[in-house]
């Protein structure tokens, strides 16, 4: 069985908001806007099938 692979644009959006706990200062680190990180790990969660953070509103 061959297995799909997962991009690594969106392995490194996850890494680096998982470190910081924040798209926005993962952005940053990236060089990218925070909807381009929050699209890449909303991919990887889709492909994997399961949710990688729980999505909270500001404040």
């Amino acid at each position: 069985m061959v297995r799909p692979y997962l991009p690594l644009k969106a392995l490194r959006a996850f890494e680096a908001s998982a470190r910081h706990l924040s798209f926005t200062r993962a952005a940053e680190e990236l060089h990218v806007t925070q909807a381009a990180v929050s699209h890449q790990v909303k991919l990887l969660e889709t492909q994997l099938k399961v949710s990688l953070f729980t999505r909270l509103p500001r404040g």
